[in-house]
């Protein structure tokens, strides 16, 4: 009996100074410089990242940059999927099944679909936020969760459609609105 191993070799993202790359979780930031440290002995190559709406800067080793999801921006085309999405079927659930038990299940999914950083998990919580609220008074977890998503959403897309944030914030919002899935009475 005969056995192959196929080895793949995944190659870290390559990005260049001043190129606006997505870091999952947190938003859009530019690669400031690429800097190389000295670390445990070893000279190590990291992109320093500077995000656009926060006054933070994050070393990133270049050699983790795929680990860690730090990816380009998104395209037009996945822009337009995520208004597809936020009028498509929303995640359905029953009034009983808001309980404690069933956010902290829902909560879970949402951190881990938020630490994706794709623009199509993080248009899928607002939907299905967006959808409870309609239902249903948020609780402070569901809003600051829906912040959070519509926040990173909002940088993102308003850099690729060269937009205004407040306006990518009310073509956001409105799309939720026109939603037939999201009608219903509280």
């Amino acid at each position: 009996m005969r056995v192959s191993f196929i080895l793949i070799i995944k190659e870290s993202p390559v990005f260049n100074s001043q190129e606006n790359v997505v870091y999952p979780g947190h938003g859009v930031a530019r690669i400031s410089r690429i800097i190389e440290r000295n670390v445990g002995g070893v000279l190590t190559t990291f992109y320093e990242l500077s995000f656009l709406h926060k006054d933070v800067t994050v070393l990133v080793p270049t050699e983790n940059a795929l680990s860690v999801g730090l990816r380009c921006l998104s395209t037009q085309e996945n822009v337009a999927l995520v208004f597809c999405t936020l009028s498509g079927p929303v995640q359905q659930e029953r009034p009983a099944e808001f309980s404690v038990s069933s956010w902290n299940k829902r909560n879970k999914s949402y951190q881990l679909k938020l630490r994706t950083g794709s623009l199509q998990e993080l248009s899928e919580i607002y939907r299905d936020l967006r959808a409870i609220e309609v239902r249903k008074p948020l609780s402070f977890g569901e809003k600051n969760l829906l912040q959070q998503a519509e926040s990173l959403l909002v940088e993102e897309i308003s850099l690729i459609q060269n937009k205004n944030q407040d306006l990518v914030v009310e073509q956001l919002r409105c799309t939720c609105r026109q939603n037939k899935n999201m009608q219903g009475e509280r």
